[in-house]
């Protein structure tokens, strides 16, 4: 009865701390006040959050729109907007989707003038989505899978696509010049750098010609000769026309997941809004947190922000949170009343359609009893259908946000109860 009970809090929490990173407030916080004097106003929205936060700015907006585009990943469109024309694309990889889309914003944004304003709203996943190769497709594909597959963080992932790409790295704002660009950027990277964040299509770059080498060095990238001399090409390092406001971060989402574990009578700490590290690695340290509190009288609830790598090593089907909770699963075997979930907060982890998953004291045993090694799993990367045995999924749907993902630690005490 307990663990259902700490099933339920787990799903509570998660959409507490959700609600509290939707971007509608940033956006409307950002633009009420906002004069784009009389020259025309398009909208331009790209990343997982994307129709959120165009929604929200149409409603803002109103009639100042003269036109826009919303760029976002498959299933993530959830209506019409007014005024805003919706594409959905490949994500995580860039598809042929993906780069009609570009075209397409980059038609639109073509001619402007300088009392014209682009209004540009950036999230997370805008890397893949938002892409005008200058390689060919296959090769970016082949480039952006190695990548993943060898683990990449982010940072080093941008710092390479950017310089493979006529649009990141600042490019899309000099296409835009002389027209303003008003960028509001909801953050998924760690540190919130506005360059990194889905490439950064409007910022100066701060990263250089040789970090972007290291990085094709260290993962092994064999490069085209084309893709090589990009790779040594600089990108823009300064911009006159953007203006930039970066809102939300995985910091809010922790706090938020704190607050929404006290209400329900867990003494909270957070441990880190910037994990960074394998998840698999990352579950088995917040289930050593576990065991290492199992004396307590109260309840207790740790909370990790950040995001993960998977280093893939089978051909299994999972996600970054994912594969942390499996791993976790093993290092809370046989603890009382002790439970690790964690969340991706835009909704799906990984090439999936579970949001997360959640692992508690009885999930290793519960395995076990049905054949699945949690171990060989692991080295399979198949932590979804593993999970899905064990009831162990969390489903939200696509979120309309995007802030790196949240992994919680709870231990339950008898009398704590809400």
């Amino acid at each position: 009865m307990e663990n259902k009970k700490l099933r339920r809090d787990a799903d509570r929490i998660v959409r507490e701390a959700i609600r509290e990173v939707m971007p509608d407030r940033a956006v409307v916080s950002a633009l009420k006040d906002k004069d784009f004097g009389t020259g025309r106003v398009y909208v331009v929205s790209v990343g997982k959050a994307a129709w959120q936060m165009a929604k929200t700015a149409a409603a803002v907006l109103g009639s100042r729109v003269e036109a826009g585009i919303c760029v976002t990943k498959y299933g993530h469109v959830k209506g019409e907007i007014p005024g805003i024309s919706c594409y959905e694309a490949g994500h995580p990889v860039p598809d042929g989707n993906s780069f009609r889309a570009t075209e397409a914003v980059l038609k639109l944004t073509e001619g402007l003038k300088r009392e014209d304003t682009v209004v540009f709203l950036l999230s997370g996943g805008g890397s893949a989505l938002f892409e005008k190769p200058l390689v060919p497709e296959k090769e970016l594909a082949d480039i952006t899978d190695r990548l993943l597959a060898g683990g990449a963080d982010i940072v080093e992932m941008n710092t390479v696509r950017k310089r493979l790409s006529g649009v990141k790295g600042g490019r899309f704002a000099e296409h835009c010049y002389p027209a303003r660009v008003y960028s509001i950027i909801l953050s998924d990277i760690l540190g919130d750098p506005p360059d990194m964040i889905a490439s950064g299509p409007t910022c100066p770059d701060s990263s250089t010609c040789s970090q972007a080498l290291a990085v094709a060095e260290k993962y092994g990238l064999q490069l085209s000769e084309q893709a090589g001399e990009l790779l040594e090409r600089e990108t823009p390092g300064n911009l006159s026309n953007v203006e930039t406001a970066v809102t939300g971060s995985v910091k809010t989402l922790c706090r938020a997941a704190a607050e929404s574990c006290r209400r329900l009578g867990y003494a909270s700490c957070i441990l880190t809004d910037s994990l960074n590290c394998e998840a698999r690695e990352a579950g088995r340290f917040l289930g050593a947190i576990a065991r290492s509190h199992q004396d307590s009288t109260e309840s207790l609830a740790f909370i990790a922000g950040g995001e993960t790598v998977v280093h893939l090593t089978g051909k299994g089907r999972g996600g970054r949170c994912q594969e942390l909770v499996l791993a976790g699963a093993g290092e809370i075997a046989g603890l009382r009343d002790t439970a690790l979930f964690g969340v991706g907060s835009d909704g799906t982890d990984g090439p999936t359609d579970a949001a997360g998953g959640f692992c508690d004291g009885e999930t290793m045993e519960q395995l076990n009893s049905l054949g699945v090694d949690i171990f060989h799993v692991l080295r399979e990367n198949d932590s979804y259908e593993a999970l899905r045995q064990a009831g162990g999924l969390i489903f939200t749907g696509p979120t309309g946000t995007n802030v790196n993902d949240v992994a919680v630690v709870l231990i339950r005490r008898t009398g704590n109860d809400s």
